[in-house]
C-alpha cells in the first residue's frame, strides 16, 4: 500500500472531499486530525518545503486568529509564522496531502488527483454534487 498522509479537519468540506477522493482511488491514507494532533514545528517546516511554497501559502485567514495576531504584516519571519501555527493549529490551511509524488495544499479538493500514485479514476461526486473528472495527469 502506498503511503499517503492527509492533514485533515473533519469540519472542513474541502478536507472531507479530499479524503473521499483519496479513498475513491482505493487508498486508505494516514489521517492526521491536526487540530487534535498538531504537527511539530519541524514537521510544519517539512510540509512547507515539500509544497515548494512559502509559509504564508499554508496560512489560513478565515475562521482563525490571523487578523487579531496581525499576521498579514510582512515583519513576521517564516520561523515566527511557524511558531504561530504551532501555537494556533487552526492557522494551518487544509488539507495538506503528502504522497510519494509530492506534498500539496489541496484547495480545491481535486488538486489531490495530481498526487495520487494510481491510474485515471472514474468520475467522483463531491458533497455539493459537483462531479470531478480525473484527467489521469500525475506529478512525476
Amino acid at each position: 500500500m502506498t503511503e499517503v498522509t492527509i492533514f485533515h479537519n473533519p469540519a472542513c468540506g474541502t478536507s472531507r472531499n479530499t479524503l473521499a477522493l483519496i479513498r475513491h482511488a482505493g487508498i486508505e491514507p494516514t489521517v492526521v486530525e491536526y487540530l487534535k494532533t498538531p504537527p511539530s514545528k519541524d514537521q510544519l517546516r517539512e510540509l512547507v518545503a515539500g509544497t515548494g511554497q512559502g509559509v504564508r501559502a499554508l496560512l489560513r485567514e478565515k475562521g482563525t486568529p490571523y487578523a487579531e495576531l496581525g499576521l498579514a504584516n510582512p515583519k513576521w519571519s517564516d520561523e515566527q509564522l511557524l511558531d504561530f501555527i504551532v501555537q494556533h493549529p487552526i492557522l494551518m490551511n487544509r488539507p495538506v496531502v503528502v504522497t510519494p509524488l509530492g506534498t500539496k495544499l489541496c484547495r480545491p479538493s481535486e488538486e489531490v488527483l495530481a498526487l495520487l500514485p494510481v491510474g485515471q479514476l472514474p468520475p467522483f461526486t463531491k458533497e455539493d454534487g459537483e462531479v470531478v473528472q480525473d484527467s489521469g495527469v500525475r506529478r512525476g
